[in-house]
This record gives C-alpha cells, structure tokens and sequence, in this order.
C-alpha cells in the first residue's frame, strides 16, 4: 500500500511515502497543469512574425490584413493589371497575389485557403485544394483558381480570392520496416466503413 490513512474529525487524510498529503500533492498538480494550459495559451497568442514583401500597386490602394480580430486568415487580393479577369467555365486562372513572405519562426508555413464565400456562391476554389507555401519559399505568391460553377465567372482587381493562413508543420524521421502496426481498419480503404 502507497499510503496509509490518518483519521481526522470528519475525514481521512493519505499522506504518502515522502510525508507528503495526497490532497497537497493533487493541489500541486493542478497548479502545474494550469501553469502549463496559461504557457500554451501565452505561446498561441504570441504574435507571428513575417516579412512581407509587396509586389504590387494593389497593395498601396489595399492593406494586407485579417477581415476580423480573430479571422484564421489574412485576405489574399487579384493583383492583377486590367481591371478584371474572365475564367470560363471548368477552367483555371494562375492569379498573382502580389506579395512574397518569409516566415521568422522555424516550423511554421503558409497555407493558402480557398475564401468561403468565394466558393460557396460563385464556384471559385483553389484549385489544388489547399496551395502550401513552403518556409523557404521567397517568390511571390499564386493564386490558382478554378471555376466550378456553371458560368464563367469575373475577378475584379484587388478583389480577395483567397486566405493565407500560417500552420505548424512537421518534417518526418523515416524508418522503412517490414511490417506495420496492426490496427482493427487495417487496409481498409475508401467507404470501407459505408455511408451512415
């Protein structure tokens, strides 16, 4: 037995091995894990630096910046020379962002989002899904996007098509084996486990 117990009016107090309360060191434990969530919390909301560097006279007429206080991510505009841009439909459209980044904290990169509304009511997504921009990437950014709508749609200059948002990302150690660990899916592919 860990402890022993000594009875007080009312309750049983466990002292340990070390002399130590059970209720004292649970107390402390709970201080550590609030120290701890307050440090995470601290470090998220620690500000990101990058460098930012523009490309294009859109960003003199526009700021680069987070429509909200709390938005995931910062407006990506249509730099782009004539006043609008036609993409047919089914097609792609390679759209200059004007502005290249460098990332200062190691282990973070650029993602690039397609714009909610952008998508949901006029068909116009990144066309790749989701664009990564790599850490050490120092060319300017392209927006590659794709109509999926039933007609053509139109990009006006320094119209937002797409939200740069910054991730952490990790780099793989790679170990080849024979074998793998056994799970209960296993090789279970695609609709393996049905619709509903």
């Amino acid at each position: 037995m860990q402890g022993s117990a000594f009875r007080n009016p009312g309750k049983a107090r466990f002292i340990d091995r070390a002399g130590i309360s059970m209720e004292r060191k649970s107390r402390f434990m709970r201080k550590e894990e609030n120290d701890m969530t307050d440090q995470r919390a601290a470090a998220a909301l620690e500000a990101l630096e990058v460098r930012v560097r523009f490309l294009h006279p859109v960003w003199t007429e526009q700021a680069l910046k987070y429509a909200t206080a709390t938005s995931a991510g910062l407006d990506l505009r249509a730099c782009i020379d004539a006043n609008t841009l036609e993409i047919p439909i089914g097609c792609r459209a390679a759209i200059p962002a004007g502005l290249a980044i460098e990332i200062l904290r190691p282990g973070i990169a650029g993602f690039v989002f397609s714009r909610s509304g952008l998508g949901a009511k006029e068909g116009l997504t990144v066309s790749q899904g989701v664009g990564v921009i790599d850490p050490d990437y120092r060319g300017e950014i392209i927006v590659s996007l794709l109509n999926t709508s039933g007609q053509p749609r139109t990009i006006e200059r320094g119209q937002r098509i797409a939200q740069l948002v910054f991730m952490p990302v990790f780099t793989a150690r790679l170990t080849a084996v024979d074998a793998l660990g056994e799970t209960a899916r296993g090789a279970g592919g695609f609709g393996h486990t049905g619709k509903v």
